[in-house]
């Protein structure tokens, strides 16, 4: 195997001088990509941060396909897990500013076969404090040749059956729940009239000018898809053969277990696939003071902390969860399973959002970006 390869970094004009003076985040920034490819952390990493006008700094490296030695580049796709859920939770807002969905409205109303009683609303899916349980998703995926065979509304309705009642009264607390957001996608697909991706691709990737090769709901072109890998020596990997379709396990490359390219049973709880570029979009338009996917009520609506019907203050919006760096508090979505990893950020403070992609089930994202925003977040670029 050649020496892995690092490659192509970037960063763009965020004022007349940037050419003669980068700021001290760029060479930080890159340092520590550069050793997590080297030190083999992950097989291949993308990440941008970018702020409403600009995109202030790109990378990629590494391998998106090891045996092959395919490296990583900007047009190179992953899969985005559960960082779908923000884009989803946008879906739904967008229909209650069109006066087609009340967010306090009971979901049996959009959905049929609903078992949950008539207790749980929409704002309850989109905060996760409906009570629907939520067991390990793993197994809850297809190959990519059985796509287009693919029963989605057979799957959920044997996810629910198996899965009936709610794990607590709705609305009493917190708890993460992929059914729900796969709830979520059926009352979308009700309201609109529309198959759930069909609705996402016109009023939310259309309008941010996002092509379908950066990001949606198929992967676009095989070549340019990353292989997604286990580590070797990982409990997930031991524990591989209950956790994860046999058909999706492939071969070892070295101290990495090959992921075959597989869907997400439900598109609205973890579908999207794209580029950490794709989604940088999503973040600037989100930076801009003007938003094209909804009117400023419903944006502000999209980052209200919300809470439980006793009052309980939550660490949860209407789609986005809320952290702090160093007293600086952010907005983000992660998402993860086999064979990918990543998180999205958005700094409203300090004008800047950040996202990061690996096709490595096991990297702490989480840690990546508190190490990379860190410097970025402080310039205030």
């Amino acid at each position: 195997m050649k020496q892995l390869l690092v490659l192509c970094v970037f960063t763009a004009a965020c004022g007349p001088t940037m050419g003669e003076r980068q700021p001290s985040a760029v060479p930080r920034a890159t340092s520590y990509l550069n050793t997590l490819i080297s030190a083999s952390n992950t097989p291949g990493i993308q990440y941008v941060v970018v702020n409403a006008t600009d995109v202030v700094f790109e990378y990629h490296g590494g391998w998106a396909d090891i045996r092959r030695e395919v490296a990583v580049d900007a047009s190179t796709t992953m899969m985005a897990y559960s960082m779908s859920k923000t884009i989803t939770a946008i879906a739904a807002l967008q229909l209650v500013e069109a006066g087609k969905v009340g967010l306090d409205d009971p979901v049996e109303r959009y959905v049929d076969s609903f078992p949950y009683g008539t207790s749980v609303t929409v704002r309850q899916l989109i905060s996760h404090t409906s009570g629907i349980p939520n067991p390990i998703p793993l197994r809850w995926v297809h190959p990519a040749a059985r796509h287009g065979s693919f029963d989605e509304n057979a799957a959920l309705a044997a996810v629910l059956r198996d899965h009936p009642s709610l794990s607590f009264d709705a609305g009493t607390k917190y708890a993460y729940s992929n059914i729900g957001y796969w709830l979520l996608g059926k009352v979308v697909e009700r309201a609109s009239g529309q198959a759930f991706p069909a609705y996402v691709s016109e009023h939310i990737l259309r309008p941010l000018a996002i092509a379908p090769r950066e990001l949606g709901y198929v992967v676009t072109d095989s070549t340019h898809h990353a292989t997604g890998y286990l580590e070797k020596y990982s409990f997930i990997n031991l524990a591989k053969g209950f956790l994860i379709d046999r058909d999706l396990i492939g071969d070892y490359a070295g101290r990495w277990l090959e992921i075959r390219s597989h869907y997400l049973n439900g598109p609205a709880f973890g579908g999207l696939v794209g580029t950490a570029s794709g989604f940088s979009k999503f973040l600037q338009d989100q930076l801009r003071g003007t938003s094209v996917l909804f009117n400023d009520t419903t944006r502000r609506l999209f980052y209200a902390p919300q809470q439980t019907t006793q009052g309980t203050p939550l660490a949860m919006t209407l789609g986005w969860h809320i952290g702090d760096l160093d007293g600086t508090r952010f907005f983000y979505k992660e998402g993860g399973g086999g064979g990918f990893h990543c998180m999205m950020r958005v700094y409203p403070g300090s004008g800047i959002g950040t996202v990061v992609m690996t096709n490595a089930t096991g990297l702490d994202v989480r840690r990546v970006l508190n190490a990379l925003d860190a410097s970025f977040v402080a310039t205030g670029l």
